[in-house]
Protein backbone atom coordinates (compact mmCIF):
# COMPACT_ATOMS: atom_id res chain seq x y z
CA UNK A 1 0.00 0.00 0.00
CA UNK A 2 1.01 3.19 -0.61
CA UNK A 3 2.17 5.85 2.56
CA UNK A 4 3.62 9.34 2.78
CA UNK A 5 7.33 10.26 3.39
CA UNK A 6 8.03 13.66 4.91
CA UNK A 7 9.64 15.42 2.35
CA UNK A 8 10.19 18.91 0.42
CA UNK A 9 8.07 20.75 -0.94
CA UNK A 10 5.25 18.54 0.19
CA UNK A 11 4.75 14.77 1.58
CA UNK A 12 6.01 12.09 -1.32
CA UNK A 13 3.40 9.33 -1.72
CA UNK A 14 5.54 6.60 -1.99
CA UNK A 15 4.12 3.02 -3.43
CA UNK A 16 6.15 0.25 -2.73
CA UNK A 17 4.81 -1.50 -6.01
CA UNK A 18 5.89 1.04 -8.43
CA UNK A 19 8.94 2.10 -7.30
CA UNK A 20 13.03 1.65 -7.78
CA UNK A 21 16.14 2.94 -5.94
CA UNK A 22 18.25 4.61 -8.61
CA UNK A 23 21.81 5.00 -7.58
CA UNK A 24 24.18 7.36 -10.05
CA UNK A 25 28.13 7.15 -10.52
CA UNK A 26 29.15 5.63 -7.10
CA UNK A 27 32.50 4.20 -9.23
CA UNK A 28 35.65 4.94 -8.55
CA UNK A 29 36.91 7.35 -10.55
CA UNK A 30 34.40 10.21 -9.29
CA UNK A 31 34.90 9.46 -5.52
CA UNK A 32 38.50 7.50 -5.19
CA UNK A 33 41.89 9.17 -4.70
CA UNK A 34 43.66 9.04 -8.27
CA UNK A 35 40.75 8.95 -10.29
CA UNK A 36 39.07 11.12 -12.24
CA UNK A 37 37.51 13.86 -9.64
CA UNK A 38 40.63 14.24 -8.47
CA UNK A 39 42.74 14.92 -11.41
CA UNK A 40 40.09 17.63 -12.07
CA UNK A 41 41.22 19.54 -8.81
CA UNK A 42 38.38 17.98 -6.68
CA UNK A 43 38.07 17.07 -3.25
CA UNK A 44 37.12 13.59 -3.31
CA UNK A 45 36.31 13.34 0.35
CA UNK A 46 32.99 15.23 0.42
CA UNK A 47 31.91 12.36 -1.42
CA UNK A 48 33.52 9.81 0.12
CA UNK A 49 31.43 10.85 3.33
CA UNK A 50 28.26 10.02 1.52
CA UNK A 51 29.01 6.22 0.66
CA UNK A 52 27.79 4.90 4.48
CA UNK A 53 23.82 6.94 3.66
CA UNK A 54 24.17 5.77 0.27
CA UNK A 55 24.59 1.64 1.57
CA UNK A 56 21.75 2.05 4.39
CA UNK A 57 19.71 2.84 1.65
CA UNK A 58 20.72 0.68 -1.00
CA UNK A 59 20.04 -2.31 2.06
CA UNK A 60 16.58 -0.67 2.64
CA UNK A 61 15.12 -1.39 -0.22
CA UNK A 62 16.61 -4.66 -0.53
CA UNK A 63 15.72 -5.68 2.37
CA UNK A 64 11.62 -4.48 0.86
CA UNK A 65 13.10 -6.92 -2.10
CA UNK A 66 12.61 -3.34 -3.91
CA UNK A 67 14.29 -2.88 -7.53
CA UNK A 68 17.63 -1.25 -7.31
CA UNK A 69 19.39 0.75 -10.45
CA UNK A 70 22.91 1.56 -10.86
CA UNK A 71 24.14 3.42 -13.38
CA UNK A 72 27.90 4.18 -14.75
CA UNK A 73 29.57 6.91 -16.77
CA UNK A 74 31.04 4.57 -19.22
CA UNK A 75 32.19 4.74 -22.67
CA UNK A 76 33.10 2.19 -25.13
CA UNK A 77 36.95 1.74 -25.39
CA UNK A 78 37.12 2.91 -28.99
CA UNK A 79 35.52 6.32 -27.83
CA UNK A 80 33.16 5.83 -30.72
CA UNK A 81 30.36 7.19 -27.82
CA UNK A 82 32.63 9.71 -26.22
CA UNK A 83 31.88 13.32 -28.56
CA UNK A 84 34.73 15.43 -29.02
CA UNK A 85 32.64 17.89 -27.19
CA UNK A 86 32.33 16.10 -24.23
CA UNK A 87 36.26 14.57 -24.13
CA UNK A 88 38.30 17.31 -24.89
CA UNK A 89 36.03 20.33 -22.25
CA UNK A 90 38.58 22.36 -20.42
CA UNK A 91 42.19 21.38 -19.54
CA UNK A 92 42.49 18.61 -17.22
CA UNK A 93 45.56 16.54 -16.64
CA UNK A 94 44.01 13.40 -18.25
CA UNK A 95 40.88 13.01 -20.75
CA UNK A 96 38.17 10.66 -20.74
CA UNK A 97 40.11 7.46 -22.25
CA UNK A 98 43.49 8.25 -21.12
CA UNK A 99 45.54 5.78 -19.01
CA UNK A 100 45.13 6.92 -15.20
CA UNK A 101 45.96 5.58 -12.01
CA UNK A 102 43.03 2.98 -12.11
CA UNK A 103 43.33 2.13 -15.89
CA UNK A 104 41.98 4.31 -18.81
CA UNK A 105 39.38 7.29 -17.64
CA UNK A 106 35.65 6.49 -17.88
CA UNK A 107 35.78 3.13 -19.85
CA UNK A 108 33.18 0.55 -19.66
CA UNK A 109 35.43 -2.21 -17.77
CA UNK A 110 38.54 -0.54 -16.44
CA UNK A 111 39.24 -0.79 -12.27
CA UNK A 112 38.66 2.91 -12.36
CA UNK A 113 35.34 2.49 -13.50
CA UNK A 114 34.00 -0.31 -11.37
CA UNK A 115 31.27 1.09 -8.44
CA UNK A 116 33.04 0.99 -5.05
CA UNK A 117 32.58 -2.16 -3.56
CA UNK A 118 31.00 -1.18 -0.51
CA UNK A 119 27.67 -0.32 -3.15
CA UNK A 120 28.31 -2.95 -5.33
CA UNK A 121 25.11 -4.67 -7.65
CA UNK A 122 24.03 -7.87 -6.31
CA UNK A 123 22.88 -10.53 -8.90
CA UNK A 124 18.96 -9.55 -9.91
CA UNK A 125 20.18 -5.59 -10.06
CA UNK A 126 19.66 -3.62 -12.62
CA UNK A 127 23.02 -2.15 -13.71
CA UNK A 128 23.35 0.51 -16.72
CA UNK A 129 26.30 2.00 -18.50
CA UNK A 130 25.80 5.56 -19.63
CA UNK A 131 27.41 7.40 -21.87
CA UNK A 132 26.20 10.87 -21.01
CA UNK A 133 25.54 12.91 -17.72
CA UNK A 134 21.82 11.69 -18.07
CA UNK A 135 20.88 7.73 -17.52
CA UNK A 136 18.42 7.71 -20.49
CA UNK A 137 20.85 8.73 -23.21
CA UNK A 138 21.33 5.46 -25.55
CA UNK A 139 20.70 3.13 -22.59
CA UNK A 140 17.42 1.53 -23.19
CA UNK A 141 16.37 2.22 -19.31
CA UNK A 142 13.15 3.45 -20.20
CA UNK A 143 11.89 0.52 -21.72
CA UNK A 144 13.29 -1.75 -18.98
CA UNK A 145 11.76 0.34 -15.67
CA UNK A 146 8.06 0.62 -17.70
CA UNK A 147 7.84 -3.19 -18.51
CA UNK A 148 8.39 -3.61 -14.75
CA UNK A 149 5.74 -0.84 -13.64
CA UNK A 150 7.60 1.48 -12.27
CA UNK A 151 6.47 4.79 -12.33
CA UNK A 152 8.18 6.25 -9.29
CA UNK A 153 11.91 6.79 -8.72
CA UNK A 154 14.02 7.63 -5.45
CA UNK A 155 17.83 8.74 -6.22
CA UNK A 156 21.28 8.69 -4.76
CA UNK A 157 24.40 9.14 -6.32
CA UNK A 158 26.92 12.18 -7.89
CA UNK A 159 27.13 14.30 -8.72
CA UNK A 160 23.66 16.16 -7.93
CA UNK A 161 24.11 19.47 -9.88
CA UNK A 162 25.30 16.83 -13.10
CA UNK A 163 24.51 13.28 -13.63
CA UNK A 164 22.14 13.23 -10.56
CA UNK A 165 19.78 16.32 -11.64
CA UNK A 166 20.26 15.24 -14.85
CA UNK A 167 18.69 12.29 -14.92
CA UNK A 168 16.02 13.43 -12.67
CA UNK A 169 15.31 16.02 -15.07
CA UNK A 170 15.21 13.32 -18.10
CA UNK A 171 12.75 11.10 -15.53
CA UNK A 172 10.20 13.97 -14.86
CA UNK A 173 10.11 14.20 -18.98
CA UNK A 174 9.33 10.67 -18.98
CA UNK A 175 6.49 10.74 -16.36
CA UNK A 176 8.48 9.63 -13.22
CA UNK A 177 7.57 10.96 -9.98
CA UNK A 178 10.87 11.33 -8.45
CA UNK A 179 12.36 12.03 -4.46
CA UNK A 180 15.99 12.46 -4.47
CA UNK A 181 17.43 11.70 -0.61
CA UNK A 182 19.41 14.80 0.37
CA UNK A 183 22.35 13.22 2.47
CA UNK A 184 22.65 10.15 -0.08
CA UNK A 185 23.61 12.68 -2.74
CA UNK A 186 27.01 15.08 -3.01
CA UNK A 187 28.80 17.29 -4.83
CA UNK A 188 32.76 18.22 -5.39
CA UNK A 189 31.38 21.63 -4.58
CA UNK A 190 28.51 22.07 -1.85
CA UNK A 191 27.02 25.27 -3.17
CA UNK A 192 26.16 23.73 -6.18
CA UNK A 193 24.56 20.80 -4.31
CA UNK A 194 22.17 23.47 -2.31
CA UNK A 195 21.51 25.10 -5.41
CA UNK A 196 20.62 21.60 -7.18
CA UNK A 197 18.39 20.69 -4.52
CA UNK A 198 16.24 23.79 -4.46
CA UNK A 199 15.62 23.99 -8.35
CA UNK A 200 14.29 20.33 -8.00
CA UNK A 201 12.16 21.26 -5.17
CA UNK A 202 11.34 24.65 -6.65
CA UNK A 203 7.34 26.03 -7.85
CA UNK A 204 5.70 23.02 -5.83
CA UNK A 205 8.12 19.99 -7.02
CA UNK A 206 8.77 21.20 -10.87
CA UNK A 207 11.20 18.56 -11.09
CA UNK A 208 10.80 16.44 -7.76
CA UNK A 209 10.93 15.75 -4.20
CA UNK A 210 13.49 15.97 -1.94
CA UNK A 211 13.99 14.41 1.62
CA UNK A 212 16.62 12.92 4.29
CA UNK A 213 17.25 9.20 4.62
CA UNK A 214 15.59 9.10 7.59
CA UNK A 215 12.56 10.15 6.92
CA UNK A 216 12.41 7.53 4.09
CA UNK A 217 13.17 5.06 6.22
CA UNK A 218 10.19 6.33 8.97
CA UNK A 219 7.93 6.49 6.25
CA UNK A 220 8.80 2.72 5.36
CA UNK A 221 8.48 1.51 9.09
CA UNK A 222 5.64 3.49 9.39
CA UNK A 223 4.06 1.59 6.61
CA UNK A 224 5.01 -1.73 8.50
CA UNK A 225 3.55 -1.30 11.23
CA UNK A 226 0.73 0.01 9.80
CA UNK A 227 0.14 -2.62 6.92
Amino acid sequence: MPFFVPARPYDFALDPRHIALVVIDMQRDFIEPGGFGAVLGNDVARLTKIVPTVAALISLFRAHGLPVVHTREAHRPDLSDCPPAKRLRGKPGLRIGDLGAMGRILVAGEPGNQILPELAPVDGEIVVDKPGKGMFWATGLHETLSARGITQLVFAGVTTEVCVQTSMREANDRGYECLLIEDATESYFPEFKAAAIEMIVAQGGIVGWAAPLADLEKGFAEAMVHG
